[in-house]
């Protein structure tokens, strides 16, 4: 049967994840390190990790597989859990895939190696949009149901 993993300690759509996860009849796994608020859906499962570096991420990382969909915005994650069978979103909806997942590694590794020889160097970070939970909304139907037909 298809679950849904989230990575949800920074996660901005676990409400939207609920809801299109709910109307499919889908376990949820929201994984963190504490301090949510626990859903009273029974279909959503909190799970509390201990408190380190990637401790969720491992978490996921170690179940999720073929059928199983992953929302995460972790790119070493989403690498793991592409290599293991699962769909992979981003909180945009922005899908990572087999053919995309390199280039996101390299992109990673190589902002972080500038960010590192300038320390002043200013974010560009993005705020969260109204298009960008709609486009998650649309992603994680079409993931859900390719995730499906992939475990059936």
């Amino acid at each position: 049967m298809t679950k849904v993993y989230v990575d949800a300690d920074a996660c901005p759509v676990k409400a939207e994840v609920e809801r299109v996860a709910t109307r499919h009849r889908l376990p949820v796994l929201m994984v963190c390190n504490g301090g949510l608020r626990p859903s009273q859906n029974p279909l959503v499962e909190m799970v509390i990790v201990p408190e380190g570096p990637d401790v969720a991420d491992m978490w996921i990382a170690d179940r999720a597989g073929v059928g199983d969909v992953v929302i995460t915005g972790d790119i070493p994650l989403a690498a793991k859990c592409i290599e293991a069978g699962a769909q992979v979103l981003r909180h945009n909806g922005e899908a990572f895939t087999k053919a995309n997942i390199g280039a996101q590694l390299a992109t990673r590794d190589l902002m972080a190696d500038i960010r590192a020889s300038d320390p002043f160097a200013a974010g560009s970070g993005k705020g969260f949009t109204k298009a960008d939970r709609s486009r998650f909304l649309d992603a994680l139907e079409r993931e859900i149901r390719a995730a499906q037909r992939a475990g059936s």
